[in-house]
Parts: C-alpha cells; structure tokens; sequence
C-alpha cells in the first residue's frame, strides 16, 4: 500500500476497437476505485498518441483496462515494456495468443484441453458445408461482436458474411447445448463459478452489457466435482497461456457435465454487469479491493 501511494497510477482505457465503450466504462469504473483508495491516478483515453499522454503525465504504473485490440492483443503492453512502464495484467504472449480464437483452440488441443470442433474459413477459399447447428465467430472480436448461431444454410451463408465484414478469417465451432459457466482466475487462484442465464438466444453484446438482461448464478447450479473440475481447467490455461494477475476462462457444460472451453479472455471486464466482479463480490471482495489486488500484479 505504502508502495502505491508513492506512484502515479495510469488507467489506459478507451482505444479504437469495437469495444471502445465498454472499456471506456471499464476505465472510469476503476479510475473511480483507484481515486476511493487515496491514490494518485489518472484516466487516459488511448488513441494512436497514446505514447506521447504517457510521456506527459510520467506515470509509474499503467492499469490496462483496454478491451479489443491495442489492448488485449499485446500491442499496450509491448509498448509499456520498451517503456519501462509496470502495467497490470498479462503479458504480450499470453494476451496476443488468447485474443486470436483460431490460435487458442490450437494450444487447447495441444495441451488436451477440451473443447469443441471447430475449423477455419478463409476469405475467397472454397469450405465444405457443416454439420449444423454451429457457432460462427470473427476469431479476435471480444463482447460476442459479429457472433453467430446458425442452425441452417442460410443462416450459415449469413453469419459468414457478417463475421468476414471483421475479419478475413472465421472461425466455425460446432454448437454445443447446455449451461454456459466462467470461472475468473485472480493471481493464480480460481473464484467461485458462475453460471451465465441470458434473457436471449446466447450470451450476446446485449445480454452482457445491458442491466437485468441476464442473470448471474454463483455458484453455479452444477455438482461440486464438475465445478472443482472447471477451476482446475481456468488454472491449467492460466498456466499454458502463461497468465499474470488475471484471467477469465468461457465454458460449457453439456447435459453429460462435459466441458468444453469457448475461449480465454485474459483481460476481464469490470463494468456493473461485469461477471469476474460478481465473482470476486461472491467471497467477499468489494470492488475497490478487487481493483487492489489487480494493482498489486503490476509488473
């Protein structure tokens, strides 16, 4: 504590990516904590001048709450590296490897993690019709932004359409029904599971951003031994991903208990409806003592 209050604290928010807002409220959520806590803090809104803010306002530690691209993609944090600035979170490889979807499903595979089949379409290359239902996703979109679920052709042809106006690249998963859980992981110890139940079709833009459009259940309604199993798989991937501080870990359990990693999100959001504060609230973290702890992983 005596260390922190001797240091500028930076939150570097905001960005140009599709997720701009939500990190934006993200930003100003922290910022808010941060100021509660007595410390001296800033909010920076990171745009293409972002190095020249941060050489202006000399700070000593940047809290990264920058969702999408620039942010969760290593780019921030490589630049904060040449820099010499400590910053929050993990690291270039971990957040460049989780943020490319195509990429995760391979490390899941090779490190035996399980999770569902899946295969990547290019941009003006032939593909085989699926078997359907499937999910179709641009790989390195956050917030479910440009997420599809087709159960026909038609609805297939669309959702490729609507993932190629992001990216050159889709990726195709094979839809899995049953309870959609996360499980956050905080300096490397798993919080309570949490069970995802959207007013809509899926966990969507909406669904996550929006109050009351859906619900979080903790712990989720699931046996004891599948939700110990669903903690040991967040920390494995913490692991291989190599992880610092923080990371939120998208799963499903089928109507066997099977589960299935959707993906990894190695920067969690912390806006009202955010699920990892839920979590952390769950076992008695108040937001500003989230937000510490996350500080205190400044590297």
């Amino acid at each position: 504590m005596t260390d922190l209050k001797n240091k500028k604290i930076g939150v570097l928010c905001g960005g140009t990516s599709s997720e701009r807002e939500i990190s934006l409220m993200s930003g100003k959520a922290v910022y808010e904590a941060i100021k509660k806590l007595g410390f001296n803090v800033v909010l920076i809104d990171v745009d293409r001048n972002v190095a020249v803010k941060l050489i202006k306002e000399k700070i000593d530690i940047a809290y990264v709450i920058l969702h999408g691209t620039m942010g969760e993609d290593g780019t921030i944090q490589g630049m904060l590296e040449i820099m010499g600035i400590e910053y929050t979170g993990c690291g270039v490889f971990s957040s460049s490897a989780s943020i490319d979807k195509i990429i995760s499903k391979k490390m899941f595979e090779y490190a035996k993690i399980p999770t569902a089949k899946w295969f990547m379409i290019e941009k003006n290359k032939p593909f085989d019709m699926p078997k359907f239902p499937v999910v179709v996703k641009p790989p390195s979109q956050g917030s479910a932004i440009g997420v599809s679920i087709a159960k026909n052709q038609k609805e297939f042809e669309k959702a490729v359409k609507l993932a190629f106006s992001f990216e050159d690249r889709v990726l195709v998963e094979e839809y899995i029904k049953g309870v959609e859980i996360t499980v956050g992981v905080l300096n490397g110890k798993p919080l309570p599971v949490i069970e995802i139940v959207p007013k809509g079709k899926f966990y969507d833009f909406k669904s996550k951003y929006t109050v009351g459009q859906s619900n979080h259940i903790i712990p989720a309604r699931l046996p004891e031994k599948v939700l110990k199993k669903a903690q040991n798989i967040a920390l494995k991937i913490f692991g291989e991903f190599m992880c610092n501080g923080t990371c939120r870990v998208d799963m499903i359990a089928d109507k066997n208990n099977n589960l299935y990693v959707l993906e990894l999100n190695t920067l969690p959001g912390m806006t009202k409806t955010s699920l990892f504060p839920d979590a952390a609230k769950y076992i008695g973290m108040n937001f500003e003592s989230l937000v510490l702890e996350i500080l205190k992983t400044a590297r």
